[in-house]
């Protein structure tokens, strides 16, 4: 049996993973308004890594015989004045996510939940990466984003993204 407090932050994490899907769909909205459709690609594909985490999550508690609720997802309302204010944001989430992983797994450890703590493994895993990534596109834009010809390199090097989904086994 699973214990409650862990159940509840496993049930949680799926709401937020929605939500952060509903977030990059936003963001990716911000771009293509600007005619950045490289940057739009970026966080549409982001947004369908969130979908899928959602669903890692949702078919885990399902496969540990847990029930799942599903709550509403709150809009997000991201303050966007420019282009680096989207990423910056996208860094500022995965940081939050990270700390919610975080939380998660050290529920799991505190009462010796091994098999938890195993399928987050690959979410602190993915957590790492997500971070890396949003630090170097804010790098990239510092450098590249004031010249319209490097935006314009920068948004080509963003729309040769393609979606690779999660290669986590349950």
């Amino acid at each position: 049996m699973m214990d409650k407090t862990v159940h509840k932050l496993l049930n949680q994490q799926i709401n937020k993973e929605f939500y952060s899907a509903y977030l990059y769909l936003e963001f990716s909205n911000y771009f293509k308004s600007k005619g950045l459709d490289g940057f739009a690609n970026w966080y549409m594909i982001q947004a369908q890594e969130e979908r899928d985490h959602a669903m890692l999550f949702y078919t885990y508690l399902q496969n540990q015989n847990q029930t799942v609720t599903l709550e509403s997802i709150d809009k997000p309302d991201p303050s966007i004045s420019c282009h680096m204010d989207v990423l910056k944001a996208g860094l500022t989430h995965e940081e939050y996510v990270t700390g919610l992983i975080n939380n998660i797994y050290s529920a799991a450890y505190d009462v010796k939940d091994f098999r938890t703590m195993q399928f987050l493994d690959w979410f602190v895993k993915e957590q790492g990466e997500e971070e890396t990534n949003a630090n170097d596109l804010i790098s990239k834009m510092e450098l590249f984003g004031t010249d319209p010809k490097s935006l314009y390199m920068l948004n080509q090097e963003l729309a040769a993204r393609v979606y690779t989904a999660p290669s986590l086994v349950l």
